[in-house]
């Protein structure tokens, strides 16, 4: 579908999808420490939906903007992390692990939204195309975002979300040595990247979930 549109289309298509999965992403972090007693981010205005305060040069405007230029399959990024204290935590282990959670599951409810947003470029229709068309293109863009990010933040590779999730179930000493392995983290997730492992690793699972989320929005 993407297919069809110039360089600069897909730019304009993709940039408020990809800036929202990420800002989300990193607020719902923050939103849940909160809840379990951490204040850091709070104190640190990062409990914002303002892209400013979260936007990472490197992560969220070059990685991104080069993979849509070079057409690898997928786009992913990050921005700048919400800082978390577990130690602010009554269960530092167990609480960061629903922590780090809670930035998948706000980039599945994200993709739930898309797909209404695609729904209402359906139900305007071909009577206005000047308005229906960009909303299911950028709807379309959204869902497979969110989708990428939920499920690259879920691999257990530190310093990803999966691993923090995957720390709080180790026991303390197996979580410990497990969590050294976070200083080669983005080198390995580079490195899969780049020998288009990623790719094989997340094609099936992608294909599933894009499936039931477009099939939500009526495509």
């Amino acid at each position: 579908m993407m297919d069809e549109l110039t360089l600069i289309q897909r730019i304009v298509v993709w940039i408020l999808p990809v800036v929202f999965a990420i800002t989300v992403h990193e607020v719902a972090h923050g939103w849940v420490a909160k809840k379990y007693g951490d204040n850091t981010a709070s104190s640190l205005g990062r409990l914002t939906l303002n892209p400013i305060k979260h936007i990472d040069l490197f992560g969220t405007i070059i990685v991104p903007g080069l993979l849509l230029m070079t057409g690898t399959g997928f786009i992913f990024g990050w921005a700048k992390p919400v800082p978390v204290d577990p130690r602010n935590f009554k269960r530092p282990l167990q609480d960061m692990a629903v922590v780090a959670l809670a930035g998948p599951v706000s980039n599945l409810l994200m993709a739930l939204v898309w797909a209404l947003v695609i729904r209402l470029g359906i139900a305007i229709g071909t009577g206005a195309e000047a308005i229906s068309l960009p909303l299911i293109y950028t709807g379309v863009a959204g869902i497979s975002i969110n989708l990428v990010l939920a499920l690259i933040n879920l691999l257990p590779i530190p310093p990803l979300d999966g691993s923090r999730i995957l720390t709080g179930i180790l026991p303390s000493y197996w979580a410990w040595q497990y969590n050294r392995l976070e200083r080669y983290g983005f080198i390995l997730l580079l490195a899969l990247l780049y020998f288009k492992i990623l790719n094989v690793i997340l094609e099936y699972p992608l294909f599933i979930a894009q499936k039931v989320f477009f099939s939500i929005a009526g495509l």
